[in-house]
C-alpha cells in the first residue's frame, strides 16, 4: 500500500524563506495580518485531512469507479467520497480563500495552492470534485449578477454546492468557436439551453444538493465563430430568489466515460433539454468570463501533477530504501544484506531525484503564481497589480503544460523504480501513472498551452512579458554573479537567458513569414521558457540554503537543497539545449510529409 507525508518543511521552505510571502501580504490591506504561524497552523491541519481523509480513499475509489443509474440519471461516487466531502464542508475547506461578504475566510491564494497540492497528492479523482467549485465561484464573483452572487456564492463558498464548466461537445474540444447548444430567451429573463456536453468533470454525482453547471452556449442571434458564445449558469435544481431548492432542471447525465485513471471522479456526458439557466456576464462574451474558470482550472492542473510528483516520489524513494539488488557497481554497501538496497545505484538515484527536482521546482513556481494573483486582486498600487497580472498569465501556460509534462515523466520514473511491482496495483504506482496522463490533454491539450505561450504571451506582445519577467532573473543574476559558491546555478541560468532573447525573436522573424514555424516550434519553446523558469527557483531555494548553510544552520534539509539544485543544473537543465535546436530545425520536416503520412 503507499504512502503519503505533507511536504509541509519544503512548504514552509520556499514561502517563508525563499519567497517571504508575509512580507508580501503586508503590503495587501486585505492580507495584512496573515502571519507565517497562521499559514503554518492551517497547512498542517489541511495535510491530517489529506492523509487521514482522502488518501485512503485513492485505491479503493480507482478499483469501485463511479456508477450511472440510467433510469433517474444520478450518478454514485465510490464509496466514502460523500462522507469524506462531507468532512470537507464541515471543516471549512472549501471557504479558505472566498470573499468574506459570502463566507469566505479571505485567506491568500497561496495557502489554498498548498491545500489543493496535499489533496492531489491524497487523491485527485475525489479534489476535483471541490476544485471545479472553486473554479466556478472565481468565474461568478468576477462577472455574475449582484442577484445571482447573493443567490449561489454562499453555497459555492460554503461547498454545500458544487459547479462545474460544460465547454467540450462531441464535434469540438479546443475549438469553441463550433458549438452548438443553444440558448432561446424566455420571458421572464431566462434562458432555455439544448444541447450535449462531454467530458464533464464531477458533471453528476450526489455528494451535495445542488450542482451549478456554467454551459457555454448560443443564442438565436449569435455571430460565427468564438465571439457568438454566451455564458449561462445553470442548476442541477433550479433554486428560487430566496435561495430554497425547487424543481429538477433539464440537465442530466446521459452516460459516464469509461477512462484511463482518475475512475473514482464522474466524467460526465451532459445532456440538455429545454435546461433553464440566466446568463453570466454579457451576451456573446461567453468566453471572457469562462476564462476567469478555465485559467484557475489550468493552475489546477499544473497542482494535480505536482501533487502526484510529489506522492509517486515519496514512495519510489520509500521502496529504493528497502528493497535490495544486486551490489553497488562500486563495491559493497550493505555488509550485513545478500544484495544492496537499490538507491546506491546511479540511475535509480536518477529517477528519484528527476521526481524531487521537479516536484520541489514546480511547488516553487506554483505558489510564486498564487501570489502574483493575490498582488493583481489586491495590491493598492495599480502598476503592481497590472505587472503581476502580466506575468501570471505569462506563467500560467508554463505550470499548466510544464508541471503535468514533469508529472509524466516523473510518474513514469517512479513506476520503474519498483520494477515489475509498479506495474502491479497493488502498489498505487500505475494509478499515479494513469491519473496524471490526463492532466496532459485537458484544459487545452499542452500544445494548445505551448501556443498559447509563444503565440499570445510572447510574440503577442512582442515580447513585452518575457522582458519583464527577464529583469526579475536578471536582478538574481546581478545579485549572485560573482559568488563563486552560486556559479554553477547562475551561469547556465544566466546563459540561457541570453539566449532566449535570441531564441525568441528568431522564431518570431520566422513564424512571420510562415505560421506553421510557430506550431512546430511552440512546444519545444514551452519546454525551454519551463526551464528557464525553474532554473530562476532553483536558484533562489539554492541561494537561500547555502546562506543557511554559511550561517552555521547544520539542518541536513538545506544541503538536501543544494544537492538538488546541482542535480537540476547538471541533469535536467542541458535538455534545453537539445529543444532550443529541434525548434530551430523548422516546420519542413514537419510538413513535407504528405507521403509519409498517406
Amino acid at each position: 500500500m503507499p504512502q503519503y507525508n505533507p511536504p509541509l518543511r519544503d512548504m514552509q521552505f520556499v514561502m517563508h524563506e525563499v519567497l517571504k510571502v508575509t512580507d508580501e501580504f503586508r503590503a495587501l490591506p486585505k492580507h495584512a495580518d496573515v502571519d507565517a504561524d497562521t499559514i503554518n497552523a492551517v497547512l498542517e491541519e489541511a495535510g491530517k485531512f489529506a492523509v487521514e481523509v482522502t488518501f485512503p480513499l485513492n485505491i479503493s475509489g480507482d478499483t469501485e469507479g463511479c456508477k450511472l443509474d440510467q433510469a433517474t440519471h444520478e450518478v454514485t461516487p465510490p464509496k466514502g467520497f460523500k462522507e469524506a466531502y462531507a468532512k470537507y464542508v464541515e471543516g471549512g475547506w472549501a471557504a479558505l480563500s472566498c470573499d468574506p461578504e459570502y463566507g469566505g475566510q479571505g485567506l491568500p491564494f497561496v495557502v489554498n495552492q498548498c491545500v489543493y497540492e496535499m489533496l492531489n497528492s491524497a487523491n485527485q479523482a475525489w479534489t476535483m470534485y471541490p476544485g471545479l467549485s472553486h473554479g466556478a465561484y472565481e468565474a461568478l464573483h468576477a462577472h455574475g449578477t449582484d442577484a445571482q452572487k447573493k443567490l449561489y456564492l454562499p453555497k459555492l463558498v460554503s461547498g454545500e454546492w458544487t459547479g462545474t464548466m460544460c465547454l467540450t461537445e462531441p464535434h469540438c474540444g479546443t475549438d469553441l468557436g463550433l458549438l452548438r447548444t443553444k440558448a432561446e430567451p424566455q420571458a421572464d429573463g431566462t434562458y432555455k439551453l439544448t444541447g450535449n456536453k462531454i467530458f464533464i468533470s464531477a458533471g453528476e454525482h450526489d455528494m451535495t444538493e445542488n450542482i451549478l453547471h456554467l454551459v457555454l452556449a448560443r443564442l438565436p442571434d449569435a455571430p460565427q465563430g468564438s465571439k457568438g458564445i454566451s455564458l449561462f449558469l445553470v442548476p442541477k435544481f433550479n433554486v428560487a430568489e430566496d435561495g430554497a431548492i425547487g424543481s429538477r432542471n433539464g440537465i442530466y447525465c446521459g452516460s459516464l466515460e469509461h477512462k484511463m485513471g482518475i475512475h473514482g471522479n464522474a466524467t460526465a456526458q451532459i445532456v440538455l433539454e429545454g435546461a433553464v439557466g440566466t446568463m453570466v456576464g454579457a451576451p456573446n462574451k461567453g468566453l471572457a468570463a469562462m476564462f476567469v474558470m478555465m485559467n484557475a482550472a489550468r493552475l489546477g492542473v499544473g497542482n494535480q501533477s505536482l501533487g502526484l510528483t510529489e506522492v509517486a516520489y515519496q514512495n519510489a524513494l520509500a521502496y529504493a530504501k528497502d528493497r535490495i539488488q544486486m551490489r553497488s557497481l562500486s563495491g559493497v554497501k550493505a555488509k550485513d544484506k545478500p544484495a544492496d538496497p537499490i538507491i546506491v545505484h546511479p540511475d535509480v538515484r536518477k529517477m528519484l531525484l528527476t521526481a524531487k527536482a521537479y516536484a520541489e521546482g514546480g511547488r516553487a513556481l506554483a505558489i510564486y503564481c498564487t501570489m502574483l494573483l493575490d498582488k493583481e486582486l489586491h495590491h493598492p498600487d495599480e502598476k503592481v497589480r497590472k505587472d503581476s497580472g502580466e506575468i501570471v498569465a505569462l506563467l500560467t501556460p508554463i505550470v499548466k503544460a510544464f508541471l503535468t509534462d514533469n508529472g509524466h515523466i516523473s510518474t513514469n520514473a517512479c513506476m520503474q523504480v519498483f520494477g515489475g511491482h509498479g506495474f502491479i496495483k497493488e502498489w498505487g504506482m500505475e494509478q499515479f501513472v494513469r491519473d496524471n496522463r490526463i492532466n496532459m490533454i485537458y484544459e487545452g491539450t499542452n500544445t494548445i498551452q505551448s501556443l498559447d505561450l509563444l503565440g499570445r504571451k510572447v510574440l503577442g506582445n512582442n515580447g513585452a512579458t518575457l522582458k519583464k519577467f527577464g529583469k526579475i532573473i536578471g536582478a538574481l543574476i546581478a545579485e549572485e554573479g560573482v559568488n563563486e559558491k552560486m556559479a554553477e546555478f547562475i551561469n547556465p541560468l544566466a546563459y540561457l537567458a541570453d539566449q532566449m532573447t535570441k531564441f525568441t525573436t528568431e522564431l518570431g522573424f520566422k513564424g512571420f513569414q510562415n505560421p506553421d514555424e510557430v506550431g512546430a516550434a511552440a512546444v519545444d519553446y514551452l519546454r525551454v521558457a519551463g526551464h528557464l523558469v525553474f532554473g530562476y527557483f532553483w536558484a533562489r531555494m539554492a541561494q537561500t540554503a547555502l546562506r543557511e548553510i554559511a550561517a552555521g544552520n547544520a539542518d541536513p534539509f538545506y544541503l538536501a537543497k543544494v544537492q538538488t539544485a546541482r542535480f537540476y543544473f547538471a541533469k535536467l537543465f542541458p535538455e534545453t539545449a537539445t529543444l532550443m535546436r529541434t525548434a530551430r530545425s523548422g516546420s519542413k520536416a514537419l510538413m513535407d510529409t504528405d507521403a509519409a503520412l498517406a
